[in-house]
């Protein structure tokens, strides 16, 4: 017996000291290459390109170079301008992805309300929260039902709540679901009866957040599309004069080479300085 409590007591010992000794495990640090990676991944899926990933979009690209590169090279016979054209075809995808990552955060953001306000409805008539938030899958706005049908397909699989959540955050991937999806998992855990009146309150915040914003991006419109015009302007024009031999044999050369990609530069941080002096104030996803 005395040998057994020995030999117990020994083994703690061995344990406390390298429980003391040993390094905690550190979180391996990211590079830049995998930072730059996980933000574009996480940009597609904002805009809503999830399923098209980061090597459509590269394919996507290559493809609308190549074929811009032909098509130019067709009608001017200039190496010069058809590179010119190829790459913005091969950057133009990259605008795609932005524009319709702005356009759907900005259906999001005018949804959300409506959803909210029926969650309140839902909760009023004696719904639970996870039976509320499936019901929006059926009669909550067009633009947010497939995340709630997933939800639904996620909870009824498995039961969990939180876990369903989460899901349902990572399928939105928008800041303002973000806030309305820990708002609902805060008072599914906290419980009470003051569900209705924290709805009520976030759906009039929405609204103002909503409408302040959209009177903001109707003033500062005019910014972006004197952005947009300025840059496209020289553009047209090159594509004008590449019909002409004389043009062409101009830009066609060392000299050319120069003039176009000074012009290009020139054209790309005009436009990224106008779009960053005009451009409001992104919400990021810090509830993720």
């Amino acid at each position: 017996m005395g040998a057994f409590l020995g030999l117990v007591l020994g083994l703690g010992l061995v344990l406390v000291v390298a429980a003391s000794t040993d390094d905690p495990a550190r979180p391996r640090r990211q590079s830049a290459a995998e930072r730059l990676h996980n933000r574009f991944r996480q940009r597609l899926v904002e805009a809503g390109f999830a399923r098209l990933g980061i090597a459509g979009v590269v394919a996507w690209m290559l493809a609308g170079g190549v074929a811009a590169f032909v098509v130019t090279a067709g009608i001017s016979r200039s190496v010069v301008i058809s590179v010119a054209f190829a790459a913005m075809a091969a950057y133009s995808p990259l605008v795609v992805v932005g524009a319709r990552r702005r356009r759907r955060q900005d259906t999001l953001r005018g949804a959300w309300p409506d959803v909210v306000d029926d969650l309140t409805s839902a909760v009023r008539a004696g719904l639970s929260l996870p039976e509320a938030l499936i019901q929006l899958s059926s009669r909550g706005p067009v633009a947010l039902r497939p995340a709630f049908a997933q939800f639904a397909v996620d909870y009824r699989a498995g039961g969990r709540f939180g876990e369903s959540l989460d899901r349902l955050k990572d399928s939105l991937a928008d800041p303002v679901g973000d806030r309305v999806v820990e708002s609902l998992r805060m008072a599914r855990e906290v419980g009470g009866n003051d569900l209705g009146r924290l709805l009520r309150t976030l759906s009039r915040f929405l609204r103002e957040d909503a409408r302040t914003r959209g009177e903001l991006e109707a003033r500062q419109s005019w910014t972006v599309n004197g952005a947009r015009l300025a840059v496209a302007a020289p553009w047209v024009l090159l594509a004008l004069l590449a019909t002409r031999r004389q043009a062409v044999a101009a830009y066609d050369s060392a000299a050319g080479l120069l003039v176009i990609g000074s012009g290009a530069g020139a054209c790309l941080v005009a436009y990224r300085l106008m779009m960053r002096i005009g451009r409001l104030p992104v919400e990021g996803r810090v509830l993720r």
